[in-house]
């Protein structure tokens, strides 16, 4: 399978934000050395920091634009959260793990994001009362299409999830999902409902 097209913009885009938008500060002080190093890093509670190679293929394949309304499932630490910031997007965090909230929270404050992360209801995808969202990025292996998700895109929205191991783009087109998969296998942690 070969890989899905991305705007050159885009993915300079990615870059100059994920430079400005350090890993090590997102990432627990006996871990932070790793912070270099292209891989999952633990962050606790079996959660991990994704590994960067795989956050930049997620945005570039997110394609996110200033001003819109994005969605950050699974945000974890907050990198990624804080990164969207950095992209322009008007992001909003939302995490299972109550103690990754906090931590999510304390990190994007220390980093001087205004972006929060919010604790998610047991057994409901994302936030289905703040939709419709112009993006959605989904940063654990749903093992499965995120229909409940998908409902929450607008019109001429996108969702960028891993499924099952594959990179999955879901673009809404006149009231209707339009799903696609990127090249490549990937192995995230499975998202928790």
């Amino acid at each position: 399978m070969d890989a899905l097209p991305v705007p050159p913009e885009a993915a300079r885009r990615v870059r100059a934000a994920m430079t400005e938008t350090p890993r090590a500060t997102f990432l627990p002080a006996v871990v932070r050395h790793l912070a270099d190093v292209d891989r999952p890093v633990g962050i606790g509670w079996d959660a991990t920091n994704s590994q960067p190679s795989t956050v930049a293929r997620m945005l570039e394949l997110l394609d996110v634009h200033e001003g819109q309304r994005v969605l950050d499932v699974g945000a974890g630490s907050g990198w990624t959260t804080a990164i969207l910031e950095r992209l322009g997007a008007d992001v909003l965090g939302v995490e299972l793990v109550p103690q990754l909230v906090d931590v999510a929270n304390e990190n994007l404050a220390a980093h001087g994001s205004r972006a929060r992360v919010r604790q998610a209801a047991p057994h409901i995808l994302g936030l289905p009362d703040d939709s419709p969202f112009d993006r959605i990025l989904v940063s654990a292996d749903l093992g499965r299409m995120p229909d409940a998700l998908a409902a929450q895109l607008a019109e001429g929205g996108r969702m960028v999830a891993p499924v099952a191991g594959r990179m999955t783009v879901v673009d809404v087109r006149d009231g209707v999902p339009r799903v696609r998969e990127d090249g490549g296998r990937y192995a995230f942690v499975p998202l928790r409902e």
